[in-house]
């Protein structure tokens, strides 16, 4: 798809959405004409609910759409044949005032519409090139992350006396009608859920890797917009020294901990440079993260004749970074402490093999080509658990409350830190020497 106007709509050429915004048939019809490139359709009906069960997002008002229409067999003779229904997630800015500056002073809602609008058709075009050189097209690579209908952008504008107020729209295949779930943070993920999110990202990862090099052209320069290590480095510093005191509090009603507390605050000093550090995309491998990778952005489907099956949500905070980012954030937030433990390799077994696989597919030979193995995943993850816990350390309050995430939390700055990662300067590089 070409690149999105930052005046225009990405769609379907809807007027510019204004603050009181309802959902009404003709703009349905109009975005499901457009989805089914340019054939008739005809709503009969729909419910709209305000926010979603899925999952609650502070950057984004949530209103789901269940819709029943006729579709035509042709755009030549837009005659119905058949009796559909959907459900539609739509995200809107938020309503709150401070909530929907923070979203557009960061570009969030610009980020995620543009990876919609942009990766996701390159991705997917890259798929279908690749696959088919290759000879590979009945192997076909799924991409696991929920269909765009349309997208709209505008920002800000008008005049002081008579200002324009931005305002985006995001509207994506509803999931859950179609039996995904979210999974509740407190318990955290099962060890297949763990995987299929391993197997999700691992093809995301080798998609944008595999088109790096394949067609030779950086990523950060391709998409512009992805959250640059400078501006997402102080998001997440302000994260970082707002929860810091709460866990320093929590630390401090529990005996035993004092050690562990001590070096935190001994790293507090140095936490900008090292989120800078850690995010930055270093090594072959840099590529395309999600980098909000964590329970509450994913949906798991299972049935009795398929292995369980994950989508990935929330893509605001796309970036160009190293993969091993996204896999510990999972591990370190999501994953229950007796299950992590004892399956971390083999998990990162598994995504391993899911990135070689997909990218062998793709016309990449990671070990060959790039010269990156096994061990060098290894050391990468040793170094993105310390940016997942300052990471977890930034949104605090989700595990505090909660007896079972508590004990995962103290159960992670423990192994942590009886495994030396709060305190290896080979992980804790910082850019002193550079500033």
């Amino acid at each position: 798809m070409s690149d999105l106007d930052d005046e225009t709509d990405t769609s379907c050429g809807e007027e510019q959405i204004v603050s009181d915004w309802e959902v009404r048939k003709e703009w349905l019809e109009t975005i499901l004409s457009k989805h089914y490139k340019g054939k008739a359709v005809k709503v009969l009906e729909f419910n709209v609910n305000s926010g979603c069960t899925t999952s609650e997002s502070v950057l984004s008002a949530i209103t789901s759409v269940t819709v029943k229409y006729l579709a035509a067999l042709t755009s030549i003779t837009n005659k119905p044949i058949d009796r559909c229904k959907t459900s539609l997630i739509i995200k809107q800015l938020p309503k709150d005032p401070f909530s929907r500056f923070f979203v557009t002073e960061g570009q969030f809602d610009l980020r995620e519409i543009k990876f919609y609008t942009q990766v996701m058709p390159d991705l997917k075009e890259f798929n279908e090139r690749q696959l088919a050189k290759n000879d590979k097209y009945e192997n076909r690579i799924t991409l696991p992350v929920p269909r765009c209908f349309h997208a709209h952008y505008s920002p800000a504008g008008g005049t002081d006396e008579s200002p324009v107020p931005p305002e985006s729209m995001l509207v994506l295949d509803n999931l859950s009608d179609d039996g995904y779930e979210s999974v509740e943070f407190s318990r955290g993920l099962t060890l297949d859920q763990a995987m299929a999110a391993l197997d999700a990202i691992a093809r995301i990862h080798a998609h944008s890797l595999s088109m790096k090099v394949v067609d030779g052209q950086s990523l950060s320069e391709r998409y512009p917009f992805l959250f640059q290590t400078a501006k997402a480095t102080d998001s997440y510093q302000q994260l970082v020294e707002r929860g810091l005191p709460q866990l320093a509090r929590f630390l401090e009603s529990r005996p035993g901990l004092e050690t562990v507390l001590e070096t935190l605050l001994v790293l507090r000093p140095r936490t900008k440079d090292i989120i800078s550090a850690l995010l930055a995309p270093e090594g072959p491998l840099a590529l395309i993260t999600h980098t909000d990778f964590w329970s509450n952005n994913l949906l798991f489907g299972n049935s009795f004749s398929e292995s369980t099956k994950c989508y990935i949500l929330d893509w605001q905070m796309v970036t160009y970074s190293r993969p091993t980012n996204d896999v510990a954030l999972l591990l370190v937030s999501s994953v229950p402490t007796e299950l992590r433990r004892k399956y971390t390799k083999t998990l990162l077994d598994k995504y391993w093999d899911k990135l070689n696989w997909t990218c062998l597919h793709l016309g990449l030979n990671i070990v060959k080509d790039l010269g990156y193995t096994r061990k060098d995943l290894d050391k990468d993850y040793r170094k993105s658990q310390l940016l997942a816990l300052l990471l977890c350390i930034g949104s605090v309050d989700v595990a505090l409350g909660n007896p079972l995430t508590e004990q995962r939390l103290i159960d992670v700055l423990e192994d942590l830190y009886n495994d030396g990662v709060l305190t290896d300067e080979a992980i804790i590089a910082t850019n002193e020497t550079d500033s």
